[in-house]
């Protein structure tokens, strides 16, 4: 179809049907409309007499009758934020199926935190089911910030259930989900108040810690006079003391309140180096419950000094060192079929490179071959599995580290064959360039470097003198470097990634021997936090972070409590008792 066949219906050039929709009337050829929608080829054979030639449409506006000619003509519609919601309505409803597709596409497109509510809620009127899915997957994965929203507080209560029934609800703390029900409730306490009841077991009660149950529910007025919710407190933290006491450990995968969440990212702990060992291990971190486990799934060969990334639901680990030969090779795990494939090779072989992904390509940058330091880059194309080379950096580096930031890769640090440097450039794929930056306060190699915060974040690495605990922070904007708090621990060649708004770091060399600690770097608290440690001591080990997808290696896990102490367990056995009389009142 053509625009030039929508304007002869504008003219009315050989049409042979009228569409009346209210004081509008619409000129059009009957075959192209019935092209588009069974809807109007039915209307046009089977429910009408043959010399019938005008058809009156009582529920549509004139505007949205405008759009699907439009779209009947010429296979194109104009959808905005404005016409999106009333257009696919419409298209439903007459089973114009393109629009239906570019509408819900559009609608997908422009989820936001302040619209994903009412977009779910829109999708159940017009039976879109991948936007229904889109759109509750959106507001699952972005919780923190919808429970701000205007839209949040027009939910059902049902509603509400069917967001805090899931596992995949992305909260850090049961706090969020607790809190989220107090807000909720406060806009029409009144009406709403009754259903606290309801509510209350939908947060994962034994997971809370005892000082936010005594601090934030105690004191709440919704438990106020209420012995059926002062009841399920009581059996949560009597669940919650088994849990922490028991050995060995209580399982409680079939009782709600204790069971974690999924998180939506997973941390991965690959290969590395122990002793003289060079390892094929793969440990995954889950933040929900704050435990590592070993991954059956083990790297297709050993690697250290190597690199990892996460794109397209599968796991890319390239180059590294076996202890006879530096790699060019690159492997891919796929995540739906749990097995690895060789790809096509890098051009270069590349130890200590430095990896990133931007817009779908995979970045490799500098290294070492074996024989020298690398200047040279390239990037690969999943789609047609073939590596290309593109401008090299200004400076030699191996055991740098890269990362992406408004659309740009910055790669800071390294060692080029005489010394650690401080040196720090940027490439921008669309000049195919790169330009410096200013340098580091300090010469690193073997650190990590992370885009946090709208800054890069340098971390930890070797001077040339000693293992670095320090950090520092790059400002794009002013092109300056600026201190920020030391890790707890020194250490080089370590894992790191962000996860949840926090800097990981985990694993690397002490400048005495591997280390199995991991931390993590809270901007808000501006300090640095203990996590619990690998399974396995390692460094030249990488790291990468799944995202968004649906495997889960913590189907069998019961979460995991650190021991309790004396004090923590006479203040609980005070408390249940003071709970246990409470409830008798």
């Amino acid at each position: 179809m053509s625009e030039s066949l929508y304007s002869k219906s504008c003219d009315n050039s050989f049409t042979d049907a009228i569409i009346k929709v209210g004081h509008a009337e619409f000129q059009i050829h009957k075959i192209i409309l019935s092209k588009c929608s069974r809807y109007f080829q039915a209307l046009f054979t089977t429910w009408s007499a043959p010399d019938k030639n005008v058809y009156e449409i009582r529920d549509l506006s004139p505007d949205v009758t405008r759009l699907i000619i439009f779209y009947a003509y010429t296979s194109t519609v104009p959808v905005t934020s404005t016409n999106a919601m009333e257009l696919l309505l419409a298209a439903d409803r007459y089973n114009v199926l393109g629009i239906v597709e570019v509408c819900c596409d559009f609608l997908m497109e422009m989820l936001s935190t302040e619209n994903c509510i009412g977009i779910w809620q829109f999708s159940d009127i017009c039976y879109c089911s991948q936007l229904q899915e889109k759109a509750f997957e959106f507001i699952l994965c972005n919780f923190d910030q919808v429970i701000s929203s205007k839209e949040f507080h027009q939910l059902s209560v049902e509603e509400l259930c069917d967001i805090f029934d899931h596992d995949e609800l992305n909260v850090k703390n049961e706090s969020i989900v607790f809190e989220a029900i107090c807000k909720w409730i406060s806009h029409n306490s009144e009406r709403r108040k009754r259903h606290f009841a309801i509510l209350l077991p939908k947060v994962r009660l034994a997971l809370l810690s005892l000082e936010y149950i005594i601090t934030n529910m105690v004191t709440s007025e919704l438990m106020n006079n209420n012995a059926e919710c002062w009841e399920m407190v009581l059996s949560s933290l009597q669940l919650k003391m088994q849990m922490a006491t028991s050995i060995p450990p209580l399982i409680t995968t079939g009782d709600t309140v204790a069971h974690p969440r999924v998180p939506k990212d997973i941390l991965l702990a690959i290969g590395g180096w122990i002793y003289e060992d060079v390892l094929d291990v793969i440990e995954a971190y889950n933040v929900r419950i704050q435990c590592w486990v070993s991954i059956p799934h083990h790297l297709n060969r050993p690697r250290a000094y190597h690199s990892s990334v996460f794109l397209n639901e599968s796991v890319y680990c390239l180059g590294g060192y076996d202890e006879q030969e530096n790699f060019s090779s690159m492997c891919r795990f796929d995540l739906n079929t749990c097995t690895w494939h060789e790809v096509a090779p890098m051009h270069y072989r590349r130890c200590y490179a430095s990896v990133t992904v931007l817009d779908g390509y995979i970045y490799a940058l500098g290294g070492y071959d074996g024989t020298s330091r690398q200047k040279s880059a390239e990037r690969y194309t999943p789609d047609t599995n073939q590596w290309s080379l593109i401008t090299p950096m200004h400076e030699k580096r191996s055991d740098a580290s890269c990362t992406t930031l408004n659309n740009k890769i910055y790669i800071c640090g390294g060692y080029d064959g005489e010394e650690s440097v401080q040196t720090g450039e940027f490439y921008d794929p669309e000049t195919n360039q790169w330009t410096m930056i200013a340098s580091m306060g300090t010469q690193r190699s073997g650190h990590g470097v992370v885009a946090y915060v709208g800054h890069i974040y340098a971390v930890g690495g070797f001077d040339g003198r000693e293992h670095l605990k320090s950090a520092e922070a790059y400002n794009p904007q002013t092109d300056s470097w600026n201190p920020v708090p030391n890790m707890l621990t020194a250490r080089s060649n370590f894992g790191y990634e962000v996860i949840e708004n926090r800097v990981f770091v985990v694993g690397g060399f002490s400048g005495f021997r591997s280390i199995c600690s991991a931390e993590c770097y809270d901007a808000d608290a501006k300090r640095w936090f203990e996590v619990e440690e690998m399974e396995t001591p390692r460094f030249g080990l990488s790291c990468c972070l799944i995202s968004g997808t649906s495997v889960n290696p913590y189907n069998d896990i019961s979460p995991k409590l650190r021991e309790t102490t004396p004090e923590e367990k006479t203040v609980s056995s005070i408390f249940l008792d003071v709970l246990h009389c409470l409830i008798q009142v």
